[in-house]
């Protein structure tokens, strides 16, 4: 049996850690023995499978207390020591710092790592210290994957030629639903309510599209991340005089019954790596728009005009028409609803695992040899 270990931040809900959090329950499922070990353990997480091993490798309170230098030497050493009492078969490492992480703790080990790019490179991966690191660490990834094209274009050739791009699975309850016959009048939108998602600008389009259409709403489905951004599109909603028109939901637990019977789904993100909101939209077979954001996730599954609309980043102009279009031609929202539902065979759970399952079993063949 194989012992895989996840390496990440933390829990909280975000992209990043309900892909770990999903995959980590499948390997269990396939008799896989897993551990996710993180940095730090946030109040409001994703559940995990109770089989799943969870391990805090962050600092003590000791080391807390340390200096800065002393404080990243430590985090290396607690993750190495665990690393070395448990022995996994691999390491998969999700996001920037736990990328370097699992390649610093692992040297001197016969330990290979998976790394994981999770975000636009630009703005992330661009700084001295990465272009320092890059060279020094990545070199020693016995993979990488990739959720765009964009994200692999940006790396050196000799991280590409050892990759993979698996998009994120979607979760099965999103999956083969009924397209309903009837829609509602409303524009649906799902994601966390946080600064780079931009529904600011998805509320002032909105705006302009209640103009043209006042019997529609827009309900913005999402759970506040204490960023600033919540207050902000408060403030927005007074000052449009829009509190009739445009809700703050929330979370949810059962999007894929708030959200069947939009008549839309639309995304405002200046950058996203693989939106799973959006392809939880596309899965329900809602019409859909997207920002065309880096590092290129709505372009890789949406061709626009037949499963969905893409517009420029930051065009408050562009995604109000695309709202209106898909409003006035209901015939063509419905053609691209019916084919954006087919993401389902592409992403869904066991087709995603299937994939990470085939390159960790590839690497893991590679170390036996």
């Amino acid at each position: 049996m194989k012992k895989i270990v996840f390496h990440i931040q933390c829990l909280a809900r975000g992209g990043a850690e309900r892909v770990v959090s999903n995959l980590a329950g499948q390997f269990v499922d396939h008799g896989y023995e897993v551990f996710i070990a993180t940095e730090t353990q946030e109040e409001d997480e994703y559940e995990i499978d109770a089989r799943i091993h969870r391990v805090h490798v962050g600092l003590t309170a000791k080391q807390e207390t340390k200096g800065r230098i002393s404080k990243f030497c430590a985090r290396i050493t607690n993750l190495r020591k665990f690393l070395q009492t448990e022995k996994p078969d691999i390491v998969i490492a999700f996001a920037r710092k736990a990328n370097y992480r699992a390649l610093t703790a692992t040297i001197g080990t016969k330990i290979p790592v998976i790394i994981s790019i999770r975000i636009a490179p630009v703005g992330c991966y661009d700084y001295l210290s990465d272009k320092i690191q890059i060279p020094i660490l990545f070199r020693r990834a016995a993979g990488c994957v990739f959720q765009t094209q964009e994200q692999k274009d940006f790396f050196p050739k000799y991280v590409q030629d050892k990759s993979r791009i698996i998009l994120n699975a979607i979760n099965p309850k999103f999956i083969g639903n009924p397209i309903p016959k009837e829609r509602e009048k409303v524009v649906v939108h799902s994601g966390r309510i946080v600064d780079f998602k931009n529904q600011l600008m998805l509320i002032r389009a909105f705006v302009e599209v209640h103009k043209s259409h006042p019997d529609y709403i827009l309900k913005i489905f999402g759970q506040d991340t204490h960023d600033g951004t919540w207050e902000k599109l408060e403030d927005l909603i007074r000052e449009k005089q829009a509190g009739d028109y445009v809700k703050l939901m929330g979370g949810s637990n059962q999007l894929e019954k708030d959200m069947i019977h939009g008549a839309l789904a639309a995304f405002s993100s200046d950058v996203e790596g693989m939106p799973n909101a959006m392809l939880e939209a596309m899965a329900l077979g809602l019409p859909v728009v997207a920002t065309d954001c880096p590092p290129g996730g709505p372009r890789m599954v949406i061709t626009h005009e037949k499963n969905g609309l893409l517009v420029p980043v930051g065009d408050e102009k562009a995604l109000a028409a695309a709202m209106n279009r898909l409003i006035e031609e209901p015939d063509f929202a419905e053609m691209l609803g019916k084919n954006a539902a087919e993401i389902g065979k592409k992403a869904g759970a066991e087709v995603i695992f299937e994939e990470w399952k085939d390159y960790i079993d590839e690497i893991c063949s590679q170390k036996e040899v």
